[in-house]
């Protein structure tokens, strides 16, 4: 497993991990170390990790709402854990990330595999669906430029057509 998908895989886990517990930020670092220590031993520099997941909890008020307004048929409650941080892991790497490490289609590939490695049986189309409708919504940036110049659109919409988050 590559060390890049390796370090989503705890970041997700520690997201999850965080989540269930009743997302006390003051338990985040000992959280993160624990699944980096269980899940990576071998794992050379877990700054990548610690970076995604306080990153993704940072920008958690942005997120959050781009789920709901993109999965309108789920509530954020209803949504399983695992998905749920799935989502806001690839929701972050989409519009808050840099896209000359990560270009778009990179995470929402990364992110469709963590949903069919660790969620259930619809996952992956779930996950697929809401950051493939984000991604349209951002207006497909790097969609055809190899030279990574572009970097992000101003704004999404989902359904409503009300602008929930913006990233430049």
């Amino acid at each position: 497993m590559a060390n890049r998908h390796l370090a989503r895989s705890i970041a997700m886990q520690s997201l999850y991990e965080w989540d269930f517990k009743g997302k006390k930020s003051e338990n985040l670092d000992e959280i993160v170390k624990k699944n980096i220590e269980e899940f990576a031993p071998g794992l050379e520099d877990g700054s990548f990790v610690c970076h995604l997941v306080k990153n993704t909890i940072g920008n958690q008020s942005k997120i959050d709402p781009l789920i709901e307004k993109c999965a309108p048929e789920w509530p954020l409650d209803q949504v399983t854990v695992v998905d749920r941080n799935i989502l806001r892991l690839g929701i972050y790497e989409l519009l808050f990330g840099n896209y000359e490490d990560v270009p778009p289609k990179v995470a929402i590939n990364e992110a469709i595999e963590l949903a069919k490695s660790f969620g259930g049986e619809s996952s992956g189309r779930f996950v697929n669906g809401v950051l493939g409708t984000i991604y349209r919504e951002l207006g497909e940036p790097m969609k055809n430029d190899t030279s990574k110049k572009d970097k992000k659109v101003a704004e999404v919409k989902c359904d409503t057509g009300e602008v929930v988050a913006e990233a430049v």
